[in-house]
């Protein structure tokens, strides 16, 4: 298994590469705010563990198995930014968010994270009862269909 440092590379690669089908070492400097000798040692740990091809100075690729851990984490990432959202965090905290707790949940965590908003993506579009409640909740404190006083978490 990989590192979070080494996952943000991957898919930074997979970004870049996505028109022409691969990226420079100057590309992933510039879009990670890193010094190019960073991310040539990156590179370099990257393709030992086979994840890239990497030719110095020429290009940088993803392998079939590069490519897939790119994949799955941008899923992963689209998958917590949906669910925050759905919390009513602001999209730019949920972006920002989801890119740090993508690399630290365990899989049975993720697997119910996706099971619950597909469950919302799928509830009947007419605004369900319980968002709109939880929306209310988050806004006053109190649940909606609570008469009794101010429950504090």
């Amino acid at each position: 298994m990989i590192g979070g440092k080494m996952e943000d590379y991957l898919v930074k690669i997979y970004e870049l590469s996505e028109d022409k089908g691969y990226t420079r070492i100057k590309e992933i400097s510039e879009e990670m705010k890193v010094k190019p000798a960073s991310v040539s040692e990156m590179m370099r740990k990257l393709s030992k563990l086979g994840y890239i091809e990497y030719r110095k100075r020429m290009f940088i690729k993803l392998t079939e198995k590069g490519k897939e851990v790119a994949e799955s984490i941008i899923e992963k990432r689209k998958l917590l930014i949906k669910f925050l959202i759905t919390l009513g965090i602001p999209k730019h905290v949920a972006e920002r968010d989801a890119c740090l707790i993508e690399h630290v949940l365990n899989p049975e965590t993720v697997k119910q994270i996706k099971n619950f908003v597909k469950f919302v993506e799928n509830s009947p579009k007419v605004n369900p009862k319980w968002l709109k409640h939880f929306k209310e909740f988050c806004e006053k404190g109190v649940h909606p269909c609570d008469t009794g006083a101010k429950q504090e978490l």
